[in-house]
Order: C-alpha cells, then structure tokens, then sequence
C-alpha cells in the first residue's frame, strides 16, 4: 500500500509548512458526504497519532489514518494550477464514479 505526492505537491505543502512555521507533515482521509458518498480530507499536522501509517514522498511526510488507507491506497496527490484556480488533486486509481460537483466519489 502506498500514498505519494507529485513534486508539485511536496514543493506546495513545503511552503506552507514554512509558512506555518510548524508542522511534520500532512495528514490524508477520507470521511462520508457528499452525493456520492466520501470526500477527501487534507489537513497539516504537527503531530502524528498512534495509529497512523506513514509514507515519506518527495521528502513530505504523508500520514494517513488505518481506516482511510484501503480507499487511498495507489493514490497520487498533486498540485495543479488551471487558469486563476489552483489546488491539491487527488489521483485516486479505486474510483468508481464522482458526483458532478467534483466534491465525492465512490470506491
């Protein structure tokens, strides 16, 4: 099981972190909404907990909680900038279908 960052991503993360002034990294889920019924979760983090599973990407650290992995697992998550927008994507090989907002998915 593996989660990653693009360099995009890491450099993104990076720099808020310095911005923060604080942080070890971030954590990744996945919580129920939505039309289609999960949506992703991305926080910073200045701590991990116990149960968390770790990966280490491009230098970032990625944690992600035991019951989040099996939907995130062969994830890609990437930094990407279209016209005036910008924002962290997930490249999820396990979904199924997405609701037309973009917001959720299903696995």
């Amino acid at each position: 099981m593996a989660v990653t960052l693009t360099e995009a991503a890491a450099t993104r993360v990076n720099r808020f972190m310095e911005k923060r002034g604080s942080g070890i990294g971030v954590r990744l889920g996945v919580k129920t909404t939505g039309c289609s019924g999960l949506a992703y979760k991305i926080e910073f983090v200045d701590g991990a907990n116990p149960e968390d599973v770790e990966f280490v990407s491009h230098g970032v650290r990625l944690l992600v909680d035991p019951k989040s992995l099996p939907y995130l697992d062969g994830t890609e998550l990437d930094f990407v900038r279209e016209g005036l927008s910008e924002g962290f994507q997930f490249k999820n090989p396990n979904v199924k279908s997405e609701c037309g907002c973009g917001e959720s998915f299903t696995i």
